[in-house]
């Protein structure tokens, strides 16, 4: 009798104890929270997977690379050597509703569980109303019933193979089939959290008008402004984004009319109310599938800018930054606006981190231009992720060994930088053979980062070249500490704190960061420090021609200790 209810006490006490420590956190428990999602970090934002920040080293298949899982089994292999850690797949909505009411989530069965096993995770695509514009991705029931399911139309009357944003009965049907495979991933994956993002449509918008131009479109042209979208400019008119509000009060800021009363007329309008349009549609379609399985949402978007009154492009609604205002009322459920390739990177990169929105570059360059806009993403605009596209990283004939490179120091640099992200100890450069030297503010110093050409050894001695772009990442571990990694550049230090005005370099140690502890290689001084004076990321010096082209390594990293003196 004594063991007995020395057993039941005993148990008693553990399973108080088990609940105490659920409750306090420190016993793991199936909540909602811990799938991936989102979380401020001072001024960054966060993916947070399987609890730790999580950086996309990202790699996009080719459109339709995911719609065969025998096409997608000799790729695994070749994908995890490019250092990805995550891959980019569409999922099409015709290939998973084939017959209206009846899904075959096959393919997807078979991709996630092939990544999973691969330590790859997933960013889904939904290519499903809209793919870069127009509609090849519906299914076959939906695209034959253009009476029930309405293309736009141009000022002709002329019907476009494009869904039109007005249809309901489209965006009831896209929104159940996103919800239908929200609730099949959220089933097998539920707990191993293989896909980490969702991209809901594709790249949505106009690019044969301005607007749609259907009788139903014109009717909501010629009507009222939505009072959801006119609260919303009331309650944020103090943060709006500067060229929308510059419309907005040039029609003299009115809190309700058509849209050419409250908006003026032209094509900015046009933008705008395009936008709101498919705001609604995506917002809709959007929550549908959070309901089921709330993983953090992106979309990308076309970076053509803001229309202006002589341009003669027409506009897209696309969620460009001077709309993002009109995509926050209308699609609350999109978590990120993402820019699609830019020659204005920089710039873009800018713009694509107003208002907090989280930086995701979900289509980008390749390469060594590739190596340095990543860089540049993760060290100056805390970026959740990077992705290459060109083709797609399923049709790579040769490896992509630059970002592979680059991809590599990020890598190994990944705990620092999720360590240093929105508290102004971490900052990035990325030159052009013509830039002049940019001066960045990094704890305690002034860095002042030059582009570095290459040199090669030939036939007639040591030559000069000149590579076509180079950048560095810099994080201030401590009061006189740096870590600096990249290629092609060369920095010095200036203090901007008080005390002696001078700094000099005390150890400079390249090395590397194995299973997140630093293993110094070589000390420098000397040639490779300028005799003390800057900092070398250097191209290494050898034979090949173009010597930069696939020079990217992840051997780039240096530690830095710095003194000062008057």
């Amino acid at each position: 009798m004594k063991l007995r209810t020395l057993f039941y006490g005993t148990l008693v006490c553990a399973l108080a104890f088990v609940a105490s420590q659920c409750k306090s956190g420190s016993v793991p428990t199936t909540t909602a929270s811990e799938i991936p999602h989102l979380v401020k970090k001072g001024t960054a934002t966060q993916l947070i997977v399987d609890g730790k920040p999580y950086l996309a080293r990202s790699g996009e298949l080719s459109n339709n690379g995911a719609t065969n899982v025998a096409y997608m089994k000799p790729l695994w292999d070749k994908i995890v050597e490019s250092k990805v850690n995550t891959v980019l797949a569409g999922v099409s909505w015709a290939q998973i509703e084939p017959q209206e009411g009846k899904f075959d989530f096959s393919v997807v069965d078979g991709i996630v569980p092939d990544a999973r096993s691969h330590g790859l995770h997933l960013a889904l695509l939904w290519f499903a109303t809209w793919k870069n514009g127009t509609s090849s991705y519906p299914p076959d029931w939906l695209k034959k019933d253009y009476e029930k399911y309405p293309r736009a139309q141009l000022k002709d009357g002329k019907s476009i193979e494009v869904l039109s944003a007005f249809g309901d009965a489209s965006r009831d049907a896209d929104a159940r089939a996103f919800a239908a495979l929200m609730r099949h991933i959220k089933e097998i994956d539920g707990q191993q959290h293989t896909v980490v993002m969702i991209q809901v449509e594709n790249e949505v918008g106009m690019e044969s008008d301005s607007r749609d131009r259907s009788p139903v479109a014109n009717q909501a042209y010629a009507g009222p402004v939505p009072k959801e979208l006119m609260d919303y400019l009331q309650q944020h008119k103090d943060t709006l984004n500067p060229e929308f509000r510059q419309v907005w009060q040039a029609a003299g800021g009115k809190s309700s009319g058509t849209w050419e009363e409250v908006f003026g007329k032209g094509k900015a309008t046009d933008e705008i109310f395009t936008s709101w349009t498919y705001a609604r549609y995506v917002g809709k379609v959007a929550a549908a599938g959070k309901a089921e399985y709330p993983l953090p949402m992106y979309m990308n978007a076309y970076t053509y800018g803001f229309p202006k009154a002589n341009d003669p492009a027409p506009s897209s609604g696309s969620p460009m930054p001077e709309v993002f205002d009109v995509w926050h009322a209308g699609a609350p459920g999109i978590d990120i606006f993402s820019p699609d390739n830019s020659r204005t990177y920089i710039v873009m990169c800018g713009k694509y981190t107003q208002s907090g929105n989280p930086l995701f570059i979900p289509e980008e360059s390749p390469g060594v231009e590739g190596a340095a806009r990543a860089l540049y993403a993760f060290g100056h605009h805390d970026a959740i992720g990077y992705s290459r596209m060109s083709g797609g990283v399923d049709r790579l004939t040769t490896p992509d060994t630059d970002l592979a490179g680059a991809y590599d120091l990020i890598a190994q640099l990944t705990p620092l930088i999720v360590e240093h992200q929105g508290n102004g100890t971490m900052s990035a450069v990325m030159l052009g053979p013509d830039d002049p030297p940019q001066k960045v503010q990094v704890g305690n110093y002034t860095l002042e980062a030059k582009f570095y050409g290459a040199r090669r050894v030939g036939p007639g001695g040591t030559q000069a070249e000149t590579p076509p772009r180079a950048g560095a990442i810099f994080i201030a571990t401590g009061p006189d500490e740096y870590y600096v990694a990249g290629n092609g550049v060369t920095v010095t230090f200036t203090p901007n704190t008080p005390g002696p005005p001078l700094a000099g370099l005390a150890t400079v140690e390249e090395g590397a960061f194995v299973d997140g502890r630093w293993v110094p290689g070589r000390q420098m001084a000397g040639d490779d420090t300028i005799e003390g004076d800057c900092i070398q990321l250097r191209w290494p010096l050898g034979t090949k021609v173009p010597l930069w082209a696939q020079r990217w390594s992840g051997e780039g990293i240096q530690r830095v200790t710095l003194y000062r003196y008057k």
